[in-house]
């Protein structure tokens, strides 16, 4: 009896833990856990092409994709180069706008993104603002806060291979759990306008994202709202880039920035 009460208090405070932990964005994981998770995810990604479309035999387009994120790593504001695997990868699906991050760094770029911006600064910004949900350890927060820090350690050590498939699934449809909170896209926002400041590109060029979302979102419908689903897009998203601008003495935006022309070339090779 005394051993059962003991075990019911361990579990009552480990539920309480975890739950205090997901509310205070408090992470109990390491960043080793958080590169494991991304690695077991990224092999459950490749391991099923017909699910999950990886663009095949167009190196010179995941190169492209590679080449801006690596110019944003280089920023001395990104603090986990060398301890998050910061690979990229581009899925072949023109329906979907949309790229998210799985935790230790692993960034999955659509194909329906690529065609929807339209400026290579824009591009940045997006990727930017992925790696800043790394950096942040977004994923594994909302994780932690959906399933409990001991299931979630479950996954991590590879004894939940269900709820492994069940996480790569819910990335690729959009569901709840794993949609961006508010705060989560506004900082990300904020680190990606930081990581950008210290590159070639126009610092706020993820406002033209945002924009061309608004303008086509009664035009595209399905594919907006997907979008969406994960990266809530309230107008205080849009007047935060704005005053982040103004802070930075409104920088000119331009070709000189924004490489337009040079990504139009590269939209024009896209399978």
């Amino acid at each position: 009896m005394k051993n059962y009460i003991t075990l019911a208090v361990l579990v009552f405070w480990l539920t309480v833990f975890s739950f205090m932990c997901a509310s205070l964005a408090f992470n109990i994981f390491s960043d080793q856990d958080d590169v494991k998770l991304g690695q077991q995810l990224d092999e459950e990604i490749r391991s099923k092409p017909q699910e999950y479309p990886i663009l095949q035999n167009r190196s010179d387009v995941k190169n492209y994709v590679e080449q801006i994120g690596q110019k944003i790593l280089n920023s001395p504001n990104v603090k986990k180069r060398g301890i998050y695997a910061y690979k990229f990868e581009i899925i072949h699906d023109d329906s979907t706008i949309n790229a998210f991050a799985t935790p230790g760094g692993y960034i999955y770029v659509y194909t329906g993104l690529l065609k929807f911006v339209d400026n290579e600064a824009t591009l940045a910004g997006i990727i930017g603002h992925e790696i800043a949900h790394a950096e942040r350890r977004h994923a594994t927060q909302r994780l932690t806060k959906y399933y409990g820090a001991s299931i979630l350690l479950s996954i991590v050590l590879g004894e939940k291979p269900s709820q492994l498939a069940e996480i790569a699934a819910n990335l690729f449809t959009g569901l709840a759990f794993l949609a961006n909170s508010r705060a989560d896209e506004k900082e990300s926002d904020q680190y990606s306008i930081l990581y950008l400041k210290d590159t070639e590109y126009y610092p706020g060029a993820i406002k033209y994202f945002f924009d061309k979302i608004m303008a086509e979102k009664g035009v595209r419908g399905g594919s907006i709202e997907r979008l969406l689903s994960t990266h809530p897009l309230p107008q205080d998203r849009v007047d935060f880039v704005t005053q982040e601008m103004q802070k930075m003495g409104n920088p000119q935006p331009d070709e000189s920035n924004l490489f337009a022309k040079r990504y139009q070339n590269f939209k024009a090779t896209l399978p």
